[in-house]
């Protein structure tokens, strides 16, 4: 959806009639989420004889409305480590995110620790300690099924003591369905806050494009358990529709702060509403 859109509307609805039932189908199908689509086709039955040009630039107006074109930079803190927590289901590719996240912070001249607290799999242990040695970055870890909260708790201190700037920690992936597993994101958060009250800073998850709606529900259920800041989302570059994103920042209130484009290290970027706007053409 983020690419060629709206040149697939005007192709869909040039000279006929609107067909209200296949615009509805249209825009949902886009991932835009049932809400964003009814405001759409509310503002549409307004007018008289809609084309296909103004389906268009009504679309685009109304995910305006709702897409903050200012994404805050991201800054540390004067005299503490930043924790961010990068959480999600499996399959998102959170763990590799996790990692070209510490590559743009180090491309920016910022220090970055990992701390990889999916001691569930040993493989994500592994694979987090690939990417530290080759960003040259310090990574915390435990032995297999340690304490997550518990290592969280460790590498702050570390952090802290090394004056780092960023702690990036990488969770095990979970279903948001299983609530003793959501149960112990809320125990990381809780023991970081014993370093510092306002610790994890961020809480992030990581969605994948291609699944669509199921993206906007794990959104929702993680909000809710332990309340996230930001989205990123990943796998862009193929069939990934863009749409989640609107459909996220329009139900919850969450601003997606960075989007994955690609599998290499630096095909990373933070998110620009009026760039994505733009590609919808």
């Amino acid at each position: 959806m983020a690419f060629g859109f709206f040149k697939s509307i005007v192709e869909k609805f040039t000279g006929k009639p609107v067909d209200w039932d296949e615009l509805e189908e249209t825009l949902i199908r886009a991932d835009l989420g049932v809400p964003m689509s009814m405001r759409i086709l509310k503002a549409l039955q307004a007018r008289e004889n809609v084309t296909a040009k103004e389906i268009v630039e009504v679309t685009r107006a109304e995910i305006a409305k709702v897409l903050p074109f200012e994404n805050p930079p991201l800054r540390p803190l004067p005299s503490k480590p930043k924790v961010i927590l990068m959480v999600g289901v499996n399959g998102t590719g959170k763990t590799t995110t996790t990692a070209k996240l510490a590559y743009y912070l180090k491309s920016k001249r910022h220090s970055v620790m990992l701390t990889a607290a999916d001691t569930f799999r040993a493989a994500a242990i592994e694979q987090l300690g690939v990417w530290a040695e080759r960003l040259g970055v310090e990574m915390i870890k435990g032995q297999y099924n340690a304490d997550p909260a518990a290592l969280c708790y460790d590498a702050y201190t570390a952090a802290e003591r090394k004056n780092t700037e960023f702690l990036v920690c990488d969770t095990a992936g979970r279903l948001h369905t299983k609530s003793n597993l959501m149960a112990e994101l809320t125990k990381i958060k809780k023991t970081l806050a014993k370093h510092d009250p306002d610790a994890p800073h961020e809480i992030w998850i990581v969605v994948d494009a291609t699944t669509g709606s199921n993206a906007l529900q794990q959104a929702r259920e993680f909000h809710q358990a332990i309340g996230l800041t930001g989205v990123i989302v990943t796998k862009l570059d193929g069939s990934g529709k863009g749409g989640t994103v609107i459909a996220i920042q329009n139900e919850l209130g969450l601003p997606t702060r960075f989007i994955g484009t690609g599998e290499k290290l630096e095909q990373l970027e933070p998110f620009n509403g009026r760039e994505f706007l733009e590609r919808m053409i």
